[in-house]
């Protein structure tokens, strides 16, 4: 049981790795910070489409590794 908790582990670090990494950045260096504080608040916010897939993979594989690691913890220690 200790062995498929640790694969399962794995599985999910790899994906959420992945998912991170494909992620679009989101600032444009300091003259980003500068003039585009009102385009994050009045537009170009991606609610559909590819990086808000990645967005829920991201989310989902971060609870599913906090879960599978306090099981880890909780159980097995």
């Amino acid at each position: 049981m200790h062995t498929f908790m640790m694969a399962i582990l794995l599985l999910v670090s790899i994906v959420l790795i992945a998912s991170i990494l494909m992620q679009s950045g989101n600032s444009d260096g300091l003259s980003g910070s500068i003039a585009g504080g009102a385009e994050q608040l009045f537009g170009k916010k991606k609610s559909r489409g590819y990086d808000a897939l990645l967005s829920r993979i991201t989310t989902v594989c971060a609870i599913v590794y906090i879960v599978v690691s306090l099981v880890i913890v909780a159980v097995f220690n």
